[in-house]
């Protein structure tokens, strides 16, 4: 069978501002370790990041955009932050790629806190070969 685009003159260009979502989240399975608060924040940082991955919109911000209570953003965020896709360091965000981090960094993400930035990189260094 062959594909055609159902609106040719609509067919998708990457856009300048770095904004599209990474085909390996759903490939890798990463999306089925988020809920639906996780994916939702996910995708709206994606969408607002920098050529870095850094978005700093505040907590009232998120939870006006993506109709969220406190504890639900709370929560989405530290999903997010334990399986590896943001770092957390108020007020900013930064949407982190998604190849894969050393198991003994992995582990410890998924079984802490949000971590600063700063830490999960000497982290990073210290364990690199």
């Amino acid at each position: 069978m062959q594909k055609h685009p159902i609106y040719p003159v609509r067919i998708r260009k990457p856009p300048k501002q770095f904004s599209w979502v990474d085909h390996r989240l759903v490939r890798d399975r990463l999306i089925d370790q988020c809920s639906h608060q996780s994916a939702a924040l996910y995708l709206f940082l994606v969408t607002v990041a920098d050529a870095q991955g850094l978005s700093y919109y505040s907590d009232r911000s998120l939870m006006l955009r993506l109709n969220m209570e406190d504890h639900d953003l709370a929560a989405a965020r530290l999903g997010l932050v334990r399986i590896g896709l943001i770092a957390y360091q108020k007020p900013f965000y930064q949407v982190l790629p998604l190849d894969a981090f050393p198991v003994s960094i992995q582990t410890r993400t998924a079984s802490a806190h949000p971590q600063l930035i700063g830490h999960i990189f000497k982290q990073i260094i210290k364990e690199a070969p």
